[in-house]
């Protein structure tokens, strides 16, 4: 319940819409086939799991605030996700 309440309040829609659904796969799987490619083939193999961990949280760092996403406009999701909060706020200030 409080997912859901959260997800309205942040003007948002679930990732997950229904019990076996395709399209829900094929972002999940889009974005491990990015994780593989442009990590793991990338820059392992690596000596130990602290190494990996580090790894990931750069990349994870790096997809979600530099890597430009082609459904969004070719903006990384963090800047994206500033200009929609700004036109949104801009919208209910009007």
């Amino acid at each position: 319940m409080r997912y859901v309440e959260r997800l309205i309040e942040a003007d948002a829609t679930a990732s997950v819409r229904s019990v076996a659904d395709s399209y829900d796969d094929a972002m999940a799987e889009a974005l491990n086939g990015s994780f593989k490619a442009e990590l793991v083939e990338h820059q392992g193999p690596w000596r130990d799991a602290d190494q990996v961990e580090r790894a990931v949280v750069r990349w994870v760092g790096w997809y979600t605030s530099e890597r430009p996403h082609s459904a969004l406009g070719y903006l990384p999701p963090e800047e994206f996700g500033t200009q929609h909060y700004r036109s949104q706020a801009a919208l209910k200030a009007a």
